[in-house]
């Protein structure tokens, strides 16, 4: 489930109310309700022991310990690179975590010797150390350090791997937490500065801060050396919004402040600050999204059509006419072609660098805008070939983005563009498997409504089919899936991709509608009542793996995660002939009440409302929990989870391994008390995981047809 840039509202006020007299007594045919209750002794012994009946089954399998093992090394493995998390200046910012340093290491070094390839690091903040020395199973979430000196960082620090987490002023100068500082308790919150001594914060301010959704509806301003209660209000939104939150963009000497009240998932009023601490209204559209500001501009894309400006593409408005409330038409900046549709946008000083997916394969192109004509010019960078590329840190006044390139068969590079030039390689990681020995191909399956779906398939050279299949994909949210090393796919479960091809057999990582492998479209093609698209091209993608002889009937296994359970839970109830296995993590099931269950009422815009009677007329067709029938044999299910997720509520994977067991239906299950939404708090865990859905596989579709 796509993360959201603020916070939900305790699990305790959600718990409450998900667990009222009022909301039991509207669902009296659900038995399971009480699996919802996340801490409860009830709901937790039952977790306990299909844990220890699930571990006691695929903990057993011989290569169990081997898989483990080999995973564990992997993830831990120090040749790993470390990314530019964040570029401070000349000073270079990473997360390191290996297996002495679970937690992490926040670090830095010059940019110079990063640069070189050869930096010498130094320990900001041991995060397993201060957990130890706190008492508090600490997990890193940011650091958010004030251009242009630096000295100052908000470090948000979760207890457990929760979306909530605590916000403490660090001083970059002396290496310790601030005294006296900024300290916003545990919570979901969203902080930004506005100077050294001012900070905006979006919070839980108490009764009546929240929004129906749990996330802030306040935002605040708060100086140095008063009390959080004392800060000033800015800005409220309504209870019916789904938040509000600040946002502070760094543009040369400057910084601009806005405010953005989300009223829906994919709709906001975007604010700017002006004079006097005026709020003026922008004029980016409700669907729009502000991605970047350079020059005095504010960088938007375009999630709809704009006038003649197509939907997707890039358009800008300068900020002081803005401010100023005298904000024109904007100017168009970048507009997609049928193939070639931006994903993701960064600024440097000069150059706005704009990464694109180009039939689901990355681009890398520098735009600069003549300030005479206003014309903005394009300059590619070449980096790989059908590979997949993330922006994953920017030098400003050099004007250098930092990306990492990977593919299914190529080990992951990091490499930095700048002005001029190539872009170069900073670390190439070596091989972690030879890849002379598989093979990845682009194929497309036709789908029921004539849509090419795209996906990629792995195997191992000579294999000859049908083979055992692994069908990964996730359609929601505009959140593109791209093919990255065998050795992290799929998500979550380390390189579960790997061990499998090496068995001989298939991979697939396949780019359904819902996500935005092709831009908005793509995306709103599987939106609410249109939903079944994405269901019917999983379906595509694994009838057409047949067709081709690749696999077969009933030895197909399909893994999603998040809302992706969302997809894996239709497809198995829609289809139980077709799949052989079905893996589910961190799952969305329950459609009737996922809105009612932590922040699921934020995710009305993607799914539907099922409380008003027209949405529930075309959800009640592909909720999972709802259409698991009596009398149906179902593929194998295994789900992974975690207790402390407080996006998605564990109680949606909880009562569907109720209901399939007690309808008969074999299930797995693996539910880790600590990591949050990404399951995983560290590698050891991750590494566990792997291990047992290779086991889960080999088990039910892995070995002779069944």
């Amino acid at each position: 489930m796509k993360k959201l840039p603020v916070m939900l509202r305790s699990s305790a006020l959600t718990l409450a109310a998900l667990l009222s007299p009022a909301l039991i007594a509207a669902a009296p045919a659900d038995p399971y309700l009480w699996l919802e209750d996340i801490e409860g002794p009830r709901a937790i012994a039952q977790v306990e022991r299909w844990n220890a009946d699930t571990d006691r089954l695929l903990r057993a399998d011989p290569a169990f310990e081997r898989d483990r093992a080999r995973a564990r090394a992997i993830l831990d493995d120090e040749s790993q690179i470390a990314l530019p998390d964040q570029v401070l200046g000349d000073r270079v910012m990473n997360l390191w975590r290996d297996a002495k340093n679970p937690r992490g290491l926040w670090r830095s070094t010059d940019l110079a010797s990063y640069l070189a390839g050869k930096p010498v690091w130094k320990t900001v903040i041991d995060v397993d150390a201060l957990g130890k020395a706190e008492g508090k199973s600490w997990v890193w979430h940011e650091a958010d350090c004030l251009a242009p000196d630096y000295t100052r960082c908000l470090i948000s620090l979760s207890p457990g791997g929760t979306d909530a987490d605590v916000v403490r002023e660090f001083d970059l100068a002396t290496g310790r937490f601030v005294s006296g500082g900024f300290t916003v308790p545990e919570a979901k919150s969203d902080v930004a500065w506005v100077d050294k001594d001012t900070l905006l914060v979006a919070t839980d301010y108490g009764a009546g801060s929240l929004t129906a959704s749990g996330y802030p509806r306040i935002v605040k301003r708060w100086q140095r050396g008063t009390p959080l209660a004392s800060a000033t209000i800015v800005k409220e939104g309504a209870v019916g919004d789904m938040t509000l939150a600040p946002r502070v963009e760094q543009d040369g000497d400057r910084r601009w402040t806005f405010l953005n009240r989300a009223l829906s998932f994919y709709t906001a009023e975007l604010w700017l600050e002006g004079e006097g601490g005026r709020l003026v209204r922008t004029p980016v559209p409700e669907s729009a999204e502000l991605r970047a500001v350079i020059g005095g501009r504010m960088i938007v894309f375009l999630n709809d059509p704009l006038g003649d400006i197509p939907a997707g593409s890039l358009v800008a408005w300068p900020l002081a006419d803005v401010a100023a409330g005298k904000a024109g038409a904007p100017e168009t900046v970048l507009e997609p072609t049928a193939r070639a549709v931006i994903e993701d946008v960064r600024a440097t000083d000069h150059i706005l660098w704009v990464k694109q997916l180009d039939d689901v394969s990355g681009a890398l192109l520098a735009l600069t805008r003549d300030p005479a004509t206003g014309a903005w010019t394009r300059r590619a960078v070449p980096l790989a070939d059908k590979a997949t590329v993330h922006l994953v840190g920017a030098a400003d006044k050099r004007d250098m983005i930092f990306a990492s390139v990977e593919g299914m068969l190529t080990p992951p590079s990091l490499m930095a563009a700048g002005p001029e030039g190539p872009a170069r390689t900073v670390q190439q990681l070596a091989p972690r498997f030879d890849a002379s020995r598989f093979t990845v191909e682009q194929r497309f399956a036709i789908s029921k409504d004539g849509t090419r779906i795209p996906y990629f398939l792995a195997r191992k050279k000579g294999v000859a089919g049908p083979v055992p299949a692994l069908i990964h994909a996730y359609g929601g949210f505009r959140a593109a899936q791209t093919p990255t090393y065998l050795t992290t796919e799929p998500y979550r479960a380390g390189p579960l991709g790997l061990f499998w091809v090496e068995d001989g057999n298939a991979y697939v990582l396949a780019n359904i509608r819902g996500g935005g492998e092709y831009g908005p479209a793509w995306h709103a093609a599987a939106l609410r009542e249109k939903r079944q698209n994405a269901f019917d091209d999983l379906t595509a993608v694994a009838e057409d793996l047949m067709k081709t002889g690749v696999s077969e009937k009933g030895r197909i296994a399909i893994s999603g995660r998040s809302n992706g359970g969302v997809l894996v839970g239709a497809a198995m109830t829609q289809r139980p002939d077709l799949y052989g296995a079905v893996i589910a993590g961190s799952p969305l099931e329950d459609m009737k009440r996922y809105s009612h269950l932590s922040a699921g009422a934020s995710w009305i815009d993607e799914y539907g409302d099922p409380d008003k009677p027209q949405d529930w007329a075309f959800m009640a067709g592909w909720s999972p929990y709802q259409n698991v029938r009596k009398g149906v044999k179902y593929p194998p299910a295994f789900f992974y989870l975690s207790t402390k997720d407080d996006r998605v509520h564990p109680g949606h994977a909880r009562k569907m391994a109720a209901k399939l067991k007690d309808y008969g239906n074999p299930v797995y299950y693996h539910e880790y008390r600590e990591g949050g939404h990404s399951v995983g708090a560290d590698h050891a865990e991750d590494a566990v995981r792997a291990a047992l859905l290779h086991a889960f596989l080999r088990r039910e579709i892995g070995g002779e047809t069944k």
